[in-house]
């Protein structure tokens, strides 16, 4: 199954990504949105804000550019959508001597029981399996812990809460205060296990010790204020930026 769109949030990619982009328009019917903006440091908050505010469709599944999906991850996250929840997925961890080959080769038919995998059970789709545990499964972090290479969501969910909050800069911690904030407005989150099958492809970790910190101090404030609302969120793009 096909998206209706395909919106890619660029946080400052230089031109090779563009080209490669409009190869992309010349193979699939797919609209392709494409948003861009200039490198100013790792702000993923305020580009998926920016996606985020271009969505044309009521519902959002929400990846990052190092996964590779399987051919039924869209089907899997729209048959289990429901109303007033939020779904989060897993991600099957490719090691690097593995996604060097899979990179090579230009593949994307992932062998789970390779010996260079880490997390394969996450690579199992088992559709009746994970309908059956929808809201069951719970792991050893809080319930709003949350990454975003494998996420849905309502856009009026997000709308009512401004989004994600661009006081967020570096990595980590973004994806939590959303889900949180979502959960705090009342959204139950659903955790998908045996479905919408995502593949991360292996690469180092650019983490900022000190930015990383300070998510960490924002996470607990809206943790410990019940927060909703960002005041620094998508609200700001209305009518805002253009597209590639």
């Amino acid at each position: 199954m096909l998206p209706s769109e395909i919106i890619i949030t660029d946080d400052g990619s230089l031109h090779p990504t563009n080209e490669l982009i409009e190869s992309f328009r010349t193979l699939i019917t797919v609209p392709i949105i494409h948003i861009w903006h200039e490198d100013l440091g790792f702000r993923l908050a305020a580009i998926r804000n920016k996606g985020i505010a271009k969505a044309n469709f009521e519902y959002i599944i929400q990846i990052d550019g190092d996964v590779i999906l399987h051919r039924n991850f869209i089907e899997d996250h729209l048959s289990l959508a429901r109303k007033g929840h939020l779904l989060q997925g897993s991600r099957t961890l490719l090691g690097q001597s593995y996604s060097s080959s899979l990179l090579l080769h230009k593949s994307i038919d992932i062998n789970i029981f390779h010996p260079d995998i880490k997390r394969r059970e996450n690579g199992l789709r088992i559709p009746f399996l994970s309908r059956y545990l929808l809201n069951k499964y719970r792991n050893r972090f809080p319930l709003y812990y949350a990454r975003g290479a494998n996420m849905s969501f309502w856009r009026e969910d997000l709308l009512k809460i401004n989004g994600y909050d661009e006081a967020f800069e570096g990595w980590g911690h973004e994806d939590s205060d959303l889900t949180l904030r979502l959960m705090n407005n009342g959204v139950k989150k659903y955790i998908i296990k045996f479905a919408a099958v995502v593949y991360h492809i292996y690469h180092p970790e650019k983490k900022n010790k000190e930015l990383e910190d300070k998510n960490q101090m924002i996470l607990q404030t809206t943790l410990q204020q019940k927060k909703i609302w960002t005041t620094s969120g998508l609200d700001k793009y209305w009518g805002g930026e253009d597209d590639q």
